[in-house]
C-alpha cells in the first residue's frame, strides 16, 4: 500500500511480524478479516515505500472429499433375481452437456455396483424435503438383506427406457443407460447417458422449466454429514453479474 512519512500499514498475521516492538505503532482487523499492522521505521523517506503482505486466514482442511454442496441421488437399479432396488449417494452430479450424461461413484461393496455392472443403466430419483427420512433409510440398509420399497412403503415403477426402476413417489427422475465406467479408487464412477428427464407437472412452469422451489431437493453436507434444503434466489445466471 502507498504510504507517505514515516509509516505505513501492512495486512499481516501478527504471528509472521518479526518488527520490534517500539515500531508498531497500531493494528487492527479489516472487513475481510485481513490483520493490519502500522509500523513505523526510522529514517524512512515519505513515498520510499509501497507494498503490501497478505496472510491467508485460511485454516488448512486437508485433503478430503469436501465441496459445498453435494446432491442427494436416490439411484434405483434390478438385482440379478429381478428386485427392484435403491440407494442414496451423493458423490455425483452433471458431467457432460452433449451427449447429455450424469455420473455417480459408488464403492464397490454396494449392491447397487453390482446391479449397474450387470444391468447397464440406472436411474436418479430425486428426494423432496419431505422425503428426507425415505432417502436416509436407502443409505442405511443394504438391499441385499431389504427390500426398501416394503420398507419404506413407497412405490418402484420399471423405465420403458431403460433395464432399471425409479420411485414413483419423487416428482423428477433422470433415466440412464450406462455409458462408461470408470475405477477411480475405492469408487467406481458410473457415467450414464440421459435417455429421458420425468417430472411431476407440479413442479413445473411455464416452458417446460422446473421450479426449484417446488422441486424442493435436498442437499448433503459431505462433513457433517446433514441434510439441507435449497435457499432463495439470489439472481438469474448469465445476467446478474453483468456491470461488474
Amino acid at each position: 500500500m502507498a504510504v507517505g512519512g514515516r509509516c505505513f500499514c501492512t495486512g499481516l498475521d501478527s504471528k509472521h511480524s518479526s518488527q520490534p516492538p517500539d515500531q508498531i505503532t497500531g493494528a487492527s482487523a479489516d472487513r475481510h478479516g485481513q490483520f493490519r499492522i502500522r509500523i513505523c521505521l526510522p529514517g524512512l523517506d515519505a513515498g520510499s515505500v509501497g507494498f503490501r503482505m497478505v496472510s491467508s486466514m485460511k485454516k488448512s482442511l486437508g485433503a478430503k472429499t469436501l465441496v459445498y454442496p453435494t446432491p442427494v441421488f436416490v439411484v434405483g437399479t434390478y438385482d440379478k433375481e429381478g428386485k427392484p432396488n435403491v440407494m442414496t449417494a451423493s458423490w455425483g452430479g452433471i458431467c457432460c452437456s452433449q451427449p447429455p450424461c450424469v455420473a455417480v461413484s459408488l464403492r464397490k461393496a454396494t449392491y447397487t455396483h453390482g446391479n449397474i455392472l450387470a444391468r447397464k443403466a440406472f436411474t436418479i430419483s430425486i428426494p423432496s424435503e419431505g422425503h428426507v427420512r425415505q432417502a436416509d433409510y436407502f443409505g442405511l440398509v443394504s438391499g441385499r438383506n431389504v427390500d426398501k420399497f416394503v420398507a419404506t412403503k413407497l412405490t418402484p415403477v420399471r423405465s420403458e427406457l431403460v433395464d432399471a426402476p425409479y420411485v414413483m413417489e419423487f416428482s423428477l427422475v433422470v433415466e440412464c443407460k450406462l455409458a462408461h465406467v470408470i475405477e477411480l479408487g475405492l469408487h467406481t464412477q458410473f457415467v450414464g447417458e440421459v435417455m429421458d428427464v420425468k417430472a411431476e407437472e407440479g413442479v413445473m412452469a411455464k416452458g417446460g422449466f422446473l421450479e426449484i422451489a417446488k422441486v424442493k431437493p435436498l442437499v448433503f453436507a459431505p462433513d457433517t454429514q446433514t441434510y439441507h434444503g435449497v435457499g432463495q434466489l439470489l439472481g438469474q445466471a448469465f445476467s446478474v453479474g453483468h456491470g461488474i
